[in-house]
């Protein structure tokens, strides 16, 4: 997700690398903090494979700076991973949402309906933090109020979401 993020931020413009981890940090939260040890390699895997330009300008004091921007084949890198998202891409909430923060990016609304199918079909699937054997448990079926308060969270946030879902697809 950090390369995609990488993509998708640079496909609104050219960054320096230290815009790019702010922004990054904004989209990704305190609960996954971008370090330099996972970014800098990222943006070199994705320079080597030709997604990416880096131009060095003079800095302010004696450091260089590099800016990044997309190439032709980021972008078309970028558009297939949105278009193509599918498993963990849609099933786990903060790869979604790096997905969801870039779909504009596609420029075809079926391309875009499709992926929020998707997620919507995943949504629509029982499911649980909690188990009693192979039946999800509900908010109703446990005693502990934390376990509850999880579970009533998770059906509260996931009503919303297949509500706006709903209300985009049609």
């Amino acid at each position: 997700m950090l390369e995609l993020a990488i993509l998708g931020f640079l496909a609104e413009g050219p960054l320096h690398g230290y815009q790019l981890r702010r922004r990054i940090a904004h989209l990704s939260g305190h609960a996954r903090p971008v370090s330099d040890g996972s970014l800098y390699p990222a943006i070199s895997r994705l320079v080597s494979a030709g997604l990416l330009d880096r131009r060095t300008e003079p800095g302010s004091s004696a450091a260089q700076r590099h800016t990044l921007s997309l190439t032709d084949a980021g972008r078309c890198e970028l558009l297939r991973r949105l278009r193509d998202a599918t498993g963990l891409d849609i099933s786990d909430s903060t790869r979604y949402f790096t997905i969801l923060a870039f779909l504009s990016h596609l420029p075809d609304t079926a391309d875009q309906h499709a992926v929020l199918r998707r997620r919507l079909e995943f949504l629509e699937q029982p499911a649980s933090f909690f188990h009693d054997g192979d039946r999800p448990l509900g908010a109703e079926d446990t005693a502990d109020p934390y376990r509850r308060g999880m579970l009533t969270i998770a059906r509260a946030t996931s009503r919303a979401e297949r509500s706006w879902l709903r209300e985009v697809l049609v």
